[in-house]
C-alpha cells in the first residue's frame, strides 16, 4: 500500500472535511455536539469520579479512611445512599459540556494551527504525530476553562467532617463553595491546581486525542485488508468503522488520558480539596506532590488509578460515539 494511502485511512471518519461548510458552523458543531456528548460520559462516569477524588484527598497525617475503592464505594453508599455517589453533579455536567466541546473546538484550532505554519497543505491529511500535537495544544487551553469547575467539583464531592455536636455534615452547595472561595481567595482562587490541570490536560489530552486516532487508523488498515475487492476497499473508505470499533478506539483513548498523567490530577485534587480559609498557606504544586512522595511515594500518587481507568473506558468511548456520529448524521 503506498504512503499516500496509509494516510487517508488514518483520515477516516474523524478527518474528513466537510466541503462548504463555515468556520463558523464547524464551531457551533463542536461547541454543541461536544457539549451532549460530554453530558452522556459524566452521567456514566461520575460514580466513580466520586470514589477516585475520596480516594485521592485521604490526609497525611491521618490513618486512611478507604482501603481501596470497593470499600469507598461501600462506605459511601451506606452513609449517602446511591445519590451520594452523584454529589455535586451539577457543575461537573456543566464542566463537562464545556469540558468536551472545548477540547473539540481547541483540537480543530490545533489543526488549522499547523496547517497555517505551512508544515502541510491543506490537501493532505495531518499525520498521526501532528494529531497528538494538536490534543496537547488542545488540552493546554482547555486547562483553564476546567480549573474553577474542578475546583468546585472535588470541594463539593469530598465529605465534610463532622460538626462538633455530632450533627450530619451539611453537603455544600455550588454556590456555597463558589462565595466561600471567593470571600477569602478572590478571583485568584478559582484557578488553584492549574499547573496540574494544565499537566493532566495537555499530556493527557495528546493521548486522548492521539490514542483514538491511532486505533482508529489501526482498524481502517486491518478493514481494508480484509476487504475482497477494490470495490469493498472504496466503500469501506467512506464509512463510519462499525460501533464496536468506535467503542473500543474511544476507549483506548479514554484509559491512556486518565493513567499516564495521573499523579498530576492526584495533586491537583489535593490542592483543591484543602479547606478554604485557613490559617496556613496553599501549598504550590510541587511542594504537594513531593509531600505526597515523601508519605506514600509512587504508590499514593497513583491512589485511585484503577477505578479511574475503569470508568474512563465506557464513558469515553461514548463521547466519541455520540460526537462522531451526531457530526456524520445530524451535520450543521
Amino acid at each position: 500500500m503506498e504512503t499516500t494511502d496509509v494516510q487517508n485511512m488514518a483520515a477516516k471518519p474523524s478527518q474528513i472535511p466537510v466541503q462548504g461548510k463555515s468556520a463558523a458552523k464547524e464551531s457551533v458543531e463542536d461547541i454543541v455536539y461536544g457539549s451532549v456528548a460530554g453530558i452522556v460520559g459524566k452521567y456514566i462516569e461520575y460514580p466513580f469520579d466520586t470514589v477516585k477524588v475520596r480516594l485521592q484527598s485521604q490526609p497525611d497525617h491521618l490513618p486512611l479512611r478507604y482501603t481501596g475503592p470497593l470499600d469507598c464505594f461501600r462506605q459511601s453508599i451506606k452513609a449517602d445512599g446511591v445519590l451520594g455517589l452523584y454529589r455535586g453533579i451539577s457543575a461537573p455536567l456543566f464542566g463537562a459540556a464545556a469540558e468536551t466541546s472545548s477540547l473539540f473546538f481547541f483540537e480543530r484550532i490545533g489543526r488549522d494551527v499547523v496547517y497555517a505554519s505551512g508544515y502541510l497543505s491543506r490537501d493532505q491529511v495531518l499525520p498521526l504525530s501532528a494529531l497528538w500535537f494538536t490534543g496537547a495544544f488542545s488540552g493546554a487551553f482547555t486547562s483553564f476553562v476546567l480549573t474553577p469547575i474542578e475546583l468546585v467539583k472535588c470541594k463539593i464531592q469530598v465529605p465534610t467532617s463532622s460538626s462538633k455536636d455530632g450533627a450530619p455534615p451539611k453537603t455544600p452547595s455550588v454556590m456555597s463553595v463558589v462565595r466561600d472561595v471567593y470571600k477569602h481567595e478572590g478571583v485568584k482562587g478559582f484557578w488553584h491546581g492549574q499547573m496540574g490541570t494544565f499537566l493532566r490536560e495537555s499530556g493527557g489530552c495528546a493521548a486522548w486525542f492521539g490514542s483514538k486516532e491511532t486505533t482508529t487508523k489501526m482498524f481502517h488498515l486491518l478493514n481494508e485488508q480484509s476487504a475482497a475487492s477494490q470495490m469493498e476497499k472504496d466503500r469501506l473508505a467512506t464509512e463510519a468503522l462499525p460501533l464496536w470499533q468506535q467503542a473500543v478506539a474511544g476507549a483506548s483513548a479514554g484509559m491512556s488520558y486518565n493513567f499516564l498523567f495521573f499523579p498530576a490530577d492526584t495533586v491537583k485534587s489535593r490542592m483543591q480539596t484543602a479547606p478554604v480559609g485557613g490559617s496556613g498557606q496553599h501549598r504550590s504544586f510541587w511542594q504537594e506532590g513531593k509531600a505526597l512522595w515523601n508519605q506514600h511515594g509512587l504508590r499514593g500518587l497513583y491512589r485511585g488509578c484503577g477505578i479511574t481507568v475503569l470508568r474512563s473506558a465506557p464513558s469515553s468511548a461514548f463521547i466519541f460515539m455520540v460526537f462522531d456520529g451526531l457530526k456524520r448524521h445530524l451535520p450543521m
